[in-house]
């Protein structure tokens, strides 16, 4: 243990340390939270090299790797927080959404600890999780914690929006455990779009960073790609459409007359940045259309799409512009995470603790029905 993780493991002893897991999809990761809502350890595995081959996510082949790697991860937050087990006082575990193996496997570590500690344990919905990591990155960034009553900013009520390879949602965010859901993706997420757009020009996966890449050599006004719903009065998404027009301008349509020309770099790069800004256009209107309906001041973004710097550019003009509050998650947690499982401590102290028999809840949020935690 360093001398810096032994000074803050002491200092918040008397008031606990959460083990937060996630494993929703192909990451293992774990992280130490202390109740005021420090982060003390982050740690995740990878799986970025097993799947890169496949062109996507094997569900199979992701569940197994938590399984090797569930447990060094957890004892790697451990050590690295300068706790031991019997320092835990809440487990907070990724319930929904995701794979449902993927899931299973961290739900089991979870509730072993829980139930040999003796400590509460609390499931966590990752897509909420999401939009609190941008709650984290501002109190650290503020260097006031969630204890410090008077001082902390909240960045609560606020639009919730998490663009990630699953979902494209909106949400209404009145406290960090309470959300509506006000839209969602009727096909494509935008970065599984990504994903499949990087698959047609050949860039390789994961496709968000291959585009982003790609891209800045490129033209954004080069191609006129559509922009499904984006003048539309609802906060729904889609993606499929611009997809099958990026399939079509890269390699046209069987049997026609006309033929694009080959798909050399510099049409590469244009059709990268052309397809990169219909997805940021509309993901950038449909947030301000929900901050006019909700009438929040404050948007909060995260997920594996928000890493994207011409999305976060494109946020943070409009933001200055119309004058409302804009977080954006810090890169290292746009990705999956555990740190941000550090909402637990809102449903412990919120008394919304889950029992040992606590089942998953797999698979997508594609409805805009309104839910509640």
């Amino acid at each position: 243990m360093s001398d810096s993780a032994a000074s803050v493991a002491a200092e918040s002893s008397e008031n606990g340390f959460l083990l937060a897991i996630e494993s929703s999809c192909d990451e293992t990761a774990a992280a130490v939270i202390d109740r005021q809502r420090r982060v003390l350890s982050n740690v995740v595995a990878s799986q970025f090299e097993l799947h890169t081959r496949f062109g996507g996510v094997v569900p199979e082949m992701a569940s197994r790797a938590h399984v090797q790697n569930i447990l060094p991860v957890i004892d790697q937050a451990i050590r690295q927080a300068g706790i031991g087990l019997e320092d835990l006082t809440v487990i907070a575990v990724a319930t929904t959404p995701g794979l449902v193996g993927s899931l299973l496997i961290g739900l089991t570590a979870a509730k072993t600890l829980a139930w040999s500690l003796g400590v509460p344990l609390v499931s966590i919905d990752h897509l909420q999780a999401h939009i609190y990591a941008c709650q984290l990155a501002l109190w650290s960034q503020s260097g006031k914690a969630a204890g410090q009553k008077g001082q902390a900013e909240s960045i609560y009520p606020c639009v919730g929006m998490v663009v990630s390879g699953g979902h494209s949602n909106l949400y209404a965010c009145a406290s960090p455990v309470d959300f509506e859901l006000l839209g969602a993706t009727t096909d494509d997420a935008a970065g599984e779009a990504f994903d499949k757009v990087a698959k047609v020009l050949d860039l390789g996966f994961p496709g968000g960073p291959a585009i982003e890449k790609c891209a800045k050599a490129g033209r954004a006004d080069a191609f006129a790609f559509p922009r499904t719903f984006i003048h539309e009065d609802r906060l729904d998404f889609s993606f499929s459409g611009l997809k099958t027009a990026v399939l079509y301008a890269a390699h046209g349509i069987q049997g026609a007359k006309v033929q694009p020309p080959p798909l050399d770099d510099a049409r590469r790069a244009d059709l990268a940045a052309s397809f990169q800004a219909a997805v940021v256009d509309v993901l950038v209107a449909k947030a301000v259309q929900a901050l006019k309906k909700t009438k929040y001041s404050s948007l909060c973004v995260g997920g594996g799409v928000a890493a994207n710097q011409a999305f976060r550019e494109k946020l943070e003009q409009v933001a200055q512009k119309r004058g409302f509050r804009l977080h954006v998650a810090p890169r290292e947690l746009c990705t999956d995470n555990a740190a941000m499982g550090g909402l637990g401590w809102e449903l412990v102290e919120k008394g919304r603790l889950a029992p040992l028999d606590l089942d998953v809840s797999p698979g997508l949020i594609r409805t805009a029905v309104p839910r509640k935690s």
